[in-house]
């Protein structure tokens, strides 16, 4: 006897009704208007490039000179509007304001990615195929099972952004372990196809490979926690610890996507763009990190003011990190151009920020006196990787002058300067 497994869902994932659905594809959101957008254009790149490919093989095959010149301007066409519209789809992946918090606090945006699309399936009939010739039942008794899971893959396509919608996800990336198990022996080819487009560029692909789906789904639960993440009013602890734990959360399913699958026909799901995709939910993390403290610390002493210094350094650290990354030859032209000016320039920014902290430490914070010098000593030391040239740290602390120039070299973003050669209008 053969069973199809279906975990039943919570409600909180659920419908009214307790049935998992997903959002409802007429409720004009934002969000929704931008993935719908989304969606057209990828079909819109669909279809150019399947003109495209047809286009080429008749040029291969022709001799005749005229209708190679007439193939040749067609070609030119849709060359032309698949440019086009890869820009439209860029310029939705730099739609970052639709996926921020809409409170009236001011934050840095964070940069989500939107969902991958996909297009329906049947599997009705393959699945009742298998099941009469591999398992000699009869297929129709679990029509009613098979068509429940169909209704869960398409309600997954909508997920709304909450825990609801990782719910669902999450469910249906489950459902399609029995499936592996049960329907995808290796002997046995169903002839079903997954359709999938890519995140960035809308190019679709497609494998008969029940991995390549269950890639697909762990991607997108990824992009939706990294959509989570970013709409968390971060001005608020509990604001900014939800923050850190889905953009932590995103880090691991892009990892572990990374570690895990391989051969993805699609460039988001290749080891180098999931590498980077890795390493921008990281440093949005210590982003998030550098908020808590500030949000945590209430004084303004000589400490205080060095250790926000040193969690903007680290901000610094892994933006300028992400940042290379971005720019390698394999990323460079694959990543949107708004992501890498925004990552550079919260590079700068925290560098900036970081210059700053250490300045008003130095500047407006009272001298150390003997009891408290061994401590503010040992904070100096952690946060300059080098000790900076001239007098020594313990005349530095103590001396007014000397803590006066070193602050204004940091205000100048000369922070591996000496304090004599820093003592410049």
């Amino acid at each position: 006897m053969i069973c199809l497994h279906r975990k039943k869902p919570k409600a909180s994932a659920s419908g009214p009704h307790g049935t998992g659905k997903g959002c409802d594809p007429f409720v004009q959101t934002q969000r929704s208007k931008l993935q719908h957008r989304r969606a057209r254009i990828n079909q819109q790149i669909n279809k150019e490039m399947r003109m495209r490919a047809g286009a080429e093989n008749l040029f291969r095959a022709t001799s005749n000179h005229k209708v190679k010149e007439t193939v040749a301007l067609e070609l030119s066409y849709v060359n032309s509007n698949l440019q086009l519209l890869k820009e439209e789809l860029e310029e939705l992946n730099s739609c970052m304001d639709v996926y921020q918090n809409d409170s009236e606090s001011i934050s840095v945006p964070m940069i989500p990615l939107g969902l991958k699309e996909t297009k329906e399936l049947d599997l009705l009939a393959p699945l009742k195929d298998l099941i009469s010739e591999h398992y000699g039942e009869d297929g129709i008794l679990f029509e009613k099972e098979i068509k429940e899971f169909m209704e869960l893959r398409q309600a997954m396509r909508t997920p709304s952004r909450n825990e609801a919608g990782l719910e669902l996800l999450m469910e249906y990336y489950n459902q399609l372990y029995f499936l592996d198990n049960r329907f995808f022996p290796p002997s046995k080819n169903l002839g079903v196809f997954f359709h999938w487009y890519d995140s960035l560029t809308g190019v679709p692909s497609h494998q008969r490979a029940l991995a390549f789906e269950k890639g697909s789904v762990l991607f997108n639960i990824g992009a939706l926690h990294t959509q989570i993440g970013a709409r968390q009013d971060r001005a608020s602890l509990p604001g900014v610890n939800r923050a850190i734990d889905a953009f932590q959360k995103a880090a691991g399913a892009f990892n572990y996507l990374k570690e895990n699958f391989s051969n993805a026909p699609s460039l988001d799901m290749s080891a180098s763009s999931l590498n980077m995709l890795v390493r921008l939910m990281i440093a949005q993390v210590q982003e998030c990190v550098f908020e808590k403290v500030t949000l945590l610390q209430a004084q303004s002493d000589f400490l205080t003011q060095l250790q926000l210094a040193q969690e903007a350094a680290r901000v610094e650290d892994v933006y300028s990190l992400v940042h290379q990354t971005m720019t390698q030859a394999h990323v460079k032209d694959y990543v949107p151009f708004s992501w890498t000016t925004m990552v550079h320039v919260k590079s700068e920014h925290f560098k900036a920020l970081s210059h700053y902290f250490a300045a008003i430490a130095l500047c407006d914070c009272p001298v150390a006196s003997d009891a408290e010098l061994p401590e503010h000593e040992k904070a100096f030391i952690q946060f300059h990787v080098t000790m900076p040239d001239g007098p020594s740290l313990r005349i530095l602390l103590q001396d007014p002058e000397e803590r006066r120039k070193l602050g204004k070299c940091m205000l100048g973003g000369r922070s591996g300067f000496t304090a004599q050669r820093c003592d410049k209008p």
